[in-house]
């Protein structure tokens, strides 16, 4: 399995950006997927996840409102629309696939992926 992620870049304060996480393999479908990102100096912290099945998402609370996560298993990608950009939401993200297929329930900790992607570096200026 291999995991391309992209869409990052440059963008002011306020502004937005799509994220795509291009997913190789025929078991896209079967497994959750979250994006993750790391700032200079800090831990991967936990973004965004949604359900193998599309039903649910799990955004964390800094973000609720502003970034949405989808996926298009047609396409074998899932997405992370951010608007409302802020400067603290700068770092490279990463996308990655949950470890267990058919998996119900948040999957919010780095140990519950197994894939990751090589992250997309998102900056956003003030």
């Amino acid at each position: 399995v291999q995991l391309q992620a992209s869409g990052g870049g440059l963008v002011q304060a306020g502004g937005s950006l799509r994220l795509s996480c291009a997913a190789s393999g025929r078991t896209f479908s079967s497994y959750g997927m979250g994006w993750f990102r790391q700032a200079p100096g800090k831990e991967r912290e936990f973004v965004a996840a949604i359900s193998w099945d599309d039903v649910s998402t799990y955004p964390v609370d800094s973000v609720k409102g502003r970034f949405t996560v989808s996926r298009d298993n047609a396409k074998n990608t899932v997405y992370l629309q951010m608007i409302s950009l802020k400067p603290e939401d700068t770092a490279v993200y990463y996308c990655a696939r949950n470890k267990m297929p058919w998996r119900i329930g948040a999957a919010i900790s780095p140990d519950d992926y197994d894939y990751w992607g090589q992250g997309t570096l998102v900056t956003v200026s003030s």
